[in-house]
């Protein structure tokens, strides 16, 4: 398996390790997913990310390029800002869903999943006809992502940035933690707010350790996998291989705000958003309640609650927060409206549920 910077400081934590996109990753600590969760929640916690993949995108051949393979707008991020996007596939579905930052003029950052690092390079490669310059840097980049209403407080201690003026989705490059060209990013993806840190792998231990001594009198901890699916779970965020895969629309998944196939923009699967849009698609991603006691999962039938199958869970669990079993699912279109009543089917019983709009947490 592959390591991060931050592997052995895992292990020497007593952390739950697993694979994870062929790296040992973190999954929790000892103190247990809800503790982690609510420690985001309500303070300020440390995700190891340096998993993730980061490509550059360079030269004056960058903005038609990601034109065409990002569904978003890019000539509408200024520098300093962030967008969330998809890449279409040509076929309907989603290779990935990514950031883009537009770091320089003519210099993009895009940060992709790290399960797709690999078939994304390839993608951004057949694909640049406009011959704009690629780099993967992947293994070139750490990411540390400080998360929760605390870590601002925690981080502001550690540099001369004005973190109080990034809003969401947008970046600063300065100095952290005695650390040179450090990109602060705010685009969590735990609802909690905070920052991710991108630098240089060799300074992983030193960010580390500033960090948390930064962060003790906040009650700083790190935080694992499990704790950052629950958090994005909560938000309704949805997780490539669960919500997004190679078959499934940004359509479907509810990403039209991230379709933008504007004039003089020639998307790949341009003309099938507009299409989808016009006449309608056959199964949208919803969010869902049980009303009755009971954990949903992935893979779970989604019913009518007559024994109707209508659609299947893409992600659920026991909401840390409200106590509840919540879910992301994918139904039959006329079962996607807000307050329909549907099931979920757990060991032979249909549990009640409602269809509701994320977030799940208030």
């Amino acid at each position: 398996m592959k390591t991060t910077p931050f592997t052995d400081i895992h292990i020497e934590l007593g952390a739950k390790m697993h694979e994870f996109a062929g790296y040992n990753m973190p999954i929790e600590y000892t103190t247990g997913i809800i503790d982690e969760h609510l420690t985001v929640i309500n303070g300020v916690g440390v995700f190891d990310v340096s998993h993730m993949g980061e490509f550059w995108v360079k030269g004056p051949n960058s903005l038609p390029f990601l034109q065409k393979t990002c569904s978003n707008n890019i000539a509408a991020i200024p520098v300093g800002k962030a967008q969330y996007n998809c890449f279409p596939n040509g076929k309907g579905g989603i290779i990935d869903d990514l950031i883009v930052y537009h770091y320089e003029p003519e210099k993009y950052l895009l940060v992709v999943n790290a399960a797709n690092i690999d078939k994304d390079w390839e993608w951004v490669n057949a694909n640049n006809s406009e011959a704009a310059e690629l780099e993967n840097s992947s293994d070139k980049m750490a990411q540390l992502a400080i998360q929760g209403p605390k870590a601002i407080k925690v981080l502001q201690k550690l540099t001369e940035l004005k973190l109080a003026d990034i809003p969401y989705y947008a970046f600063a490059v300065g100095k952290m933690a005695g650390i040179e060209n450090v990109i602060v990013s705010n685009t969590g993806y735990t609802g909690a707010g905070g920052f991710e840190l991108y630098f240089y792998p060799q300074f992983g231990k030193q960010m580390w350790d500033v960090i948390f001594d930064a962060g003790k009198d906040f009650g700083i901890k790190p935080i694992g996998l499990g704790a950052r699916d629950t958090l994005r779970l909560e938000m309704g965020f949805p997780l490539y291989g669960h919500e997004l895969d190679d078959t499934i629309s940004p359509i479907e998944a509810g990403l039209g705000w991230i379709t933008k196939p504007t004039e003089g923009k020639k998307l790949i699967d341009g003309d099938l958003y507009i299409k989808q849009r016009a006449e309608g698609v056959a199964k949208k991603l919803i969010g869902f309640e049980l009303e009755e006691r009971g954990i949903p999962r992935s893979g779970y039938e989604l019913t009518d609650g007559n024994g109707n199958i209508i659609g299947h869970v893409t992600s659920g669990t026991m909401s840390p927060t409200r106590k509840i079993g919540i879910g992301l699912g994918y139904v039959q279109t006329p079962y996607a409206i807000i307050g329909t009543e549907i099931a979920v089917a757990i060991r032979g019983k249909e549990l009640k549920a409602l269809v509701v709009k994320p977030p799940f947490r208030k």
